[in-house]
């Protein structure tokens, strides 16, 4: 797989983690073979995967706790997937309300085609109300998602995420180490483009409206 990234050495370092010996890394700017007629504006500022990655097929549980099939749940929109957790101080809040505030600024009907679904990696702490209760304040629209601890790892794996793992912080308290990039599916089922940290808003703003539209026909 080539992964082609503008300007965000740090998707290096996490792709090659996922990936191991199967992943190579080609620093700067994307580039397409076709560019597309209207410009180089269109370019995606996320990285470009390749081949791209298949969207995965697994059932969990949603915060009304019902059953959610990822796979057919999320049939014909653009589907953003992040594992993270509720209590993470840092990297889950800033991409959850990067693509919050990027998806208000989009028009309905486009806004419509896309779904963010949170997968928690902290199934004990994030119980199904307050996972909602903290998703709520982003976007009442985002998907939270728990399940046993086995069944989330299971998730993970079947996304291409390296399973979240537990560190201890003092006596009673941990926090946990997980993928920090969000996977980003279009209508055809696979994720052509990964999200990494270090995303901006403005990042988010530029490439939904394209990945609604995308066809990849042209690339």
């Amino acid at each position: 797989m080539v992964y082609q990234m503008k300007q965000r050495a740090c998707f290096c370092v996490v792709i090659l983690a996922l990936l191991g010996a199967r992943a190579s890394v080609v620093s700067g700017p994307r580039e397409s073979p076709d560019p597309p007629a209207d410009g180089p504006d269109t370019a995606y500022r996320g990285g470009l995967v390749a081949p791209p990655l298949p969207k995965p097929r697994f059932t969990l549980t949603d915060t009304s706790g019902a059953p959610f099939d990822f796979w057919r749940r999320t049939e014909g929109h653009v589907t953003l997937l992040f594992f993270g957790y509720a209590r993470c101080p840092d990297q889950c809040p800033l991409h959850v309300a990067n693509i919050a505030t990027s998806l208000k600024k989009m028009s309905a009907g486009l806004r419509q085609q896309v779904k963010f679904v949170f997968v928690t990696t902290d199934p004990a702490r994030d119980t199904p109300k307050i996972l909602r209760s903290w998703l709520d304040l982003f976007d009442e629209r985002f998907i939270g998602l728990t399940g046993s601890e086995a069944a989330i790892e299971a998730a993970q794996k079947a996304a291409g995420a390296p399973p979240a793992r537990k560190t201890a912080q003092g006596a009673e308290d941990y926090a946990v180490g997980h993928a920090n990039f969000v996977l980003a599916y279009t209508k055809d089922n696979l994720a052509h483009l990964i999200y990494p940290g270090g995303v901006t808003q403005q990042d988010w703003a530029h490439d939904l409206p394209q990945l609604v539209k995308e066809t990849w026909s042209k690339r």
